[in-house]
């Protein structure tokens, strides 16, 4: 087995953080019935009238297959729906539905509140810091 330093391992850094995080606010999160991930496919809904799958997987940053996986208890739920008009096998649209939008709602509060411990434990303007870093990050290397 090849010995590595974890402290130079940028991959293994950001996996780490990442699920530190993820628990953060999926223990705020539980308490509107929701995963982080199932709230933001909401959010990214909430801002678009409707989405095709494959900007919403875009949106995501996810593969096709691994959204419809997130999607599924969504649909179940009736929180988004395909309207008969686009569902087009080709370009099949997601819209996000009224319930969905009152569960959007009732999550956020849950969300802010995770948003907010994240600021307190790790300073406002370093979580400012790091979410500018990541999305610039985000851009720049999924270009390549």
């Amino acid at each position: 087995m090849h010995s590595k330093d974890h402290q130079s391992d940028y991959c293994f850094a950001l996996r780490q953080a990442s699920r530190h995080i993820s628990k953060l606010y999926e223990r705020h999160l539980s308490e509107a019935g929701i995963t982080p991930t199932q709230f933001s496919i909401l959010g990214t809904l909430g801002r678009y009238s409707s989405l095709t799958m494959v900007e919403l997987a875009e949106a995501m940053v996810m593969d096709r297959t691994t959204l419809v996986r997130a999607l599924q208890p969504l649909f179940r739920r009736g929180f988004v729906a395909v309207p008969a008009e686009g569902q087009n096998n080709r370009r099949l649209r997601v819209v996000l539905t009224s319930s969905g939008l009152a569960k959007l709602d009732e999550a956020a509060a849950h969300w802010a509140a995770a948003q907010a411990s994240f600021e307190r434990s790790f300073g406002p303007q370093q979580a400012a810091r790091l979410q500018s870093e990541l999305f610039r990050m985000t851009n720049d290397v999924s270009d390549r």
